[in-house]
Formats: C-alpha cells, structure tokens, sequence
C-alpha cells in the first residue's frame, strides 16, 4: 500500500468533518481504516471496524443527540498526532440534557492517529456519564457532601 503524504491542515480536516458528521448524525466508519482502533471510557478499545461499529451503536442506546462546539476548539498536532480539546452539549435517550459549563458532562478530549487520509487510532477522554447519576461514588453530584 503506499503511503499518502499529507499536510497538517489535511490531518486536521480528517478530525474536523468527523466531528461535523457526528453532530449531523451522518456516517463516520469511511472516514476510518477498516483496522483502526477506537476507545471509549468504560466501553475499552474497540480494535477493527467491526468492534467500532458496535461501540459507536452501543453509544447510541446511551445518547440520543449531541453537537460539539466547534467554534473553541482546541488543537495540537504533532505528525500524525492531531489532539482536539472542546466542549459539547446533548440530551441521553432518556431526556436528560448536558451542556459543559452548566453540567459536568460535555469537556472531552480526542487524539486521532491520522494516515493516508484515514483514522487509524482514535482514542477519546472524556466522562461518559452523562446524566450525573454515578453519586454513589461521586456524592459531589448530588450536592451531599
């Protein structure tokens, strides 16, 4: 297979237009390479289109929609690194609504691996409980300190 050189703003605009499609609920596995790797807290790594389809498909039983601020984004890169920090507001399938700054949930950092124009790696930080309800172990969530 030959290897693509590709500029930095082609790196960024690989992780851009998949957070764009993911805000417009469009197709994002072609924008992957079909043995890429995807990790999501408290779901592990999902290695191999097969398991990222599923990931992404037991995300959506979790969230039903979801929009990333893409006016203040942060973005460092590093050759095929390209780390993007942002903020992002939805609502889960049970009509619980977040938003960074007014909820916990919604900061989240991504660091893709890019190549020939694919995602190889795409790892993603953040807190994936998005409702606020872990306060067994957070009693901070529920104001009961």
């Amino acid at each position: 297979m030959e290897i693509a050189n590709m500029t930095d703003e082609q790196r960024k605009a690989v992780a851009f237009e998949y957070l764009k499609r993911l805000d417009r609920g469009e197709g994002v596995f072609d924008l992957f390479d079909d043995n890429a790797e995807v990790y999501f807290p408290k779901w592990g790594i999902a290695s191999g289109r097969l398991q990222f389809e599923k990931l992404f498909m037991d995300l959506g039983l979790v969230v039903a929609k979801f929009k990333h601020d893409m006016a203040y984004l942060n973005v460092i890169q590093q050759g095929d690194l390209v780390v993007v920090e942002g903020t992002s507001y939805g609502k889960t399938q049970s009509g619980v609504d977040w938003r960074a700054g007014v909820t916990h949930a919604g900061r989240w950092c991504d660091v893709f691996e890019i190549r020939n124009f694919k995602i190889q790696r795409c790892f993603i930080y953040l807190d994936p409980d998005y409702e606020g309800s872990d306060t067994a172990r957070y009693p901070w969530l529920n104001g009961k300190q």
